[in-house]
C-alpha cells in the first residue's frame, strides 16, 4: 500500500478524542440478554467496530433435552460464556457491549456480567416471548434500567411496540422497539435509546 494511502487510512481510524487526551471518552458497559437463539450474538457482531469476541461452541446431542430449536432449526452453535463488542457512539462515549448466554444452565454468569453495567437490552422474539421473561425478571430484580428490542425474524408476524409491551407487561416508562439484529442502524438505535433511558433513570449525583 502506498505511504500516503496508509497515512490517510490511519488518520481515518483515529478517533477525535485520541488527538486530545483531555477529551478521553467515557466508557460504559451495557448487556444484551434474552432467550436461547434470539439473536444476541448477531446483535453484538452487527454493531461492533472491533472484531467481536465470541465464546460459541458447537451444539451436540446432549443439548436436545434443554435447548428448544423449534424457532431456530438452523442453529448449530451456542454462546457458552459471553459475546463482547465495542462501539463509539460519540467523541466522548464508548459502549462495551456484552451478550449474555441464553441457556438456563449458564445463567449463573449473569451476576458477574451485570457488575458495572448502566443498562441492558432485552432481546425478544415474538414467536417465543416467554423466553425473554427470565431476562426481564433479572433486570427488574437488580434494578438495572433496560429497554426491550424485538428482533423481527423473517416469516414471523409483525407487531406494534404497544402490543409487545402489553404481552410482556412492560412498564410504560421502559422503551420498546422493533428492530433487526442483522442491521447495524437498528442495533445502534436500540443502544442509543437504552443509553438515554439509563441516563433518565439514574438519579443525579
Amino acid at each position: 500500500m502506498p505511504v500516503h494511502a496508509r497515512a490517510a487510512l490511519d488518520e481515518e481510524s483515529v478517533q477525535p478524542w485520541q488527538y486530545d487526551r483531555s477529551r478521553a471518552p467515557v466508557a460504559v458497559k451495557v448487556l444484551v440478554a434474552g432467550g436461547f437463539g434470539v439473536g444476541k450474538t448477531t446483535f453484538v457482531s452487527s454493531v461492533s467496530e472491533i472484531t467481536p469476541l465470541r465464546t460459541e461452541a458447537v451444539m451436540t446431542q446432549a443439548s436436545i433435552p434443554t435447548d428448544d430449536l423449534s424457532g431456530t432449526p438452523d442453529k448449530s452453535t451456542t454462546t457458552v460464556a459471553m459475546d463482547f463488542g465495542r462501539i463509539t457512539l460519540a467523541d466522548d462515549l464508548v459502549l462495551y457491549v456484552y451478550g449474555t448466554p441464553g441457556q438456563k444452565r449458564f445463567w449463573f454468569m449473569w451476576d458477574d456480567l451485570v457488575r458495572g453495567a448502566i443498562g441492558g437490552i432485552v432481546l425478544a422474539d415474538t414467536r417465543r416471548l416467554r423466553d425473554c421473561f427470565p431476562a426481564l425478571d433479572y433486570f427488574e430484580s437488580c434494578g438495572l434500567p433496560y429497554a426491550v428490542a424485538v428482533n423481527h425474524f423473517e416469516g414471523s408476524d409483525a407487531y406494534e411496540p404497544d402490543d409487545v409491551r402489553e404481552a410482556l407487561t412492560v412498564p410504560p416508562h421502559v422503551p420498546v422497539l422493533i428492530m433487526d439484529a442483522r442491521r447495524r442502524d437498528t442495533v445502534v438505535e436500540s443502544l442509543v435509546t437504552l443509553v438515554g433511558h439509563a441516563l433518565d433513570a439514574t438519579p443525579e449525583p
